[in-house]
């Protein structure tokens, strides 16, 4: 069971689970599991086989090694796990490992007086570590804002986590990290800031507040978005296109209202990019849902409820990563009225992108 609320928050969290310790072991001889891992086959052993996520822990050096990286039982372990990865880079390895066993202590006054036990029997979790990569190996930290929405940058790169029930594929908890959400001068440090959101069963609880509907709405979309969707949906939004990068921060534009909706016409994100975002989303009373079926729902006469993304089946007959692609596209919003105007506009133009 997951107890979210009173008796949690001030709680690390456990480390990775279900892990081969044997990495650690800089001399290469075997060792036991991990002190993260023991906690959380302790804590949550129902999970240690449904943590997913994009990238992959096995690296190769310059060296020509290979490297399986995780949490070691020892900050000196990690550290040597570490040095191997980073071509014996000594100082960075060890000052990453400090980082890393470092105890995390959370709080949150919004879930003082919160209490909401979620069976994890049935749950599974979608993790993307970096979203939008490449703004954040582009590491710019000046780019400006425009209406409230960073077109590009580090403030697009995220932390995504999702919660899921494995059995419906619906999403049932989520947690939004921005690690660059505040830039602190002169030192130039990074404050973040986190979101997140639960929906489950009656319960709908999230740190953000419902954002009110606009009277000029407005869609950000992807810089490379199509021009023909672009075009459909000038009806509805005149200028008021705003376009950003990485598929985690629009949707957090979403839930922040700094957009009433984000529209993508192709199945370049995934699983582990829209679970997070999807679970506040619900938990605000808007959600996500897959636009090729919600499309085919609309004009079939079928407008409630439309198809929302799922995230427990992968995609027959595709290979790697693209089992887990939202395939359809995808609409996430806030406000049913906008979803609605959102899908009369496309269905009106649904020959055309």
């Amino acid at each position: 069971m997951l107890q979210v609320g009173r008796g949690r928050a001030g709680q690390p969290p456990p480390g990775p689970a279900g892990v081969d310790s044997r990495s650690c072991d800089p001399a290469g001889g075997g060792s036991s599991p991990g002190a993260g891992a023991r906690a959380a086959r302790r804590q949550f052993p129902e999970l240690q086989d449904h943590i997913r996520g994009e990238e992959s822990n096995k690296f190769e050096n310059g060296l020509g090694e290979t490297v399986v990286v995780q949490v070691c039982p020892t900050q000196q372990e990690t550290a040597a796990l570490l040095e191997k990865v980073l071509d014996r880079k000594q100082a960075a390895a060890e000052l990453l490992a400090a980082a890393i066993h470092q105890e995390v202590v959370l709080s949150d006054p919004a879930l003082d007086d919160v209490a909401v036990t979620i069976s994890t029997e049935s749950m599974a979790v979608w993790i993307d570590p970096i979203d939008s990569t490449n703004q954040y190996i582009r590491g710019r930290g000046d780019v400006l804002p425009v209406d409230g929405i960073y077109p590009s940058g580090l403030r697009s790169a995220l932390v995504l986590i999702g919660v899921y029930n494995r059995h419906s594929g619906e999403p049932v908890l989520g947690i939004i990290n921005e690690p660059f959400f505040k830039e602190k001068l002169p030192a130039r440090r990074w404050q973040s800031k986190y979101h997140w959101g639960i929906s489950y069963g009656g319960t709908r609880l999230s740190s953000l507040s419902r954002p009110q509907l606009r009277t000029s709405p407005r869609v950000v979309l992807s810089s490379n978005e199509k021009v023909a969707l672009q075009e459909a949906l000038t009806p509805l939004y005149g200028q008021q296109l705003c376009f950003a990068s990485g598929a985690g921060y629009k949707m957090l534009c979403v839930a922040l209202g700094l957009a009433d909706a984000y529209v993508l016409s192709e199945g370049s994100t995934f699983k582990w990019d829209s679970c997070g975002p999807h679970a506040i989303l619900l938990a605000l009373g808007g959600g996500m849902v897959d636009l090729s079926e919600a499309l085919k729902s609309w004009q079939a006469g079928q407008r409630k409820p439309l198809p929302e993304l799922t995230y427990n089946k992968p995609v027959e007959g595709a290979l790697g990563a693209e089992r887990w692609a939202n395939q359809g596209g995808l609409v996430a919003y806030i406000h049913r009225e906008h979803l609605e105007a959102v899908m009369a506009t496309l269905a009106a133009a649904a020959n055309t992108f």
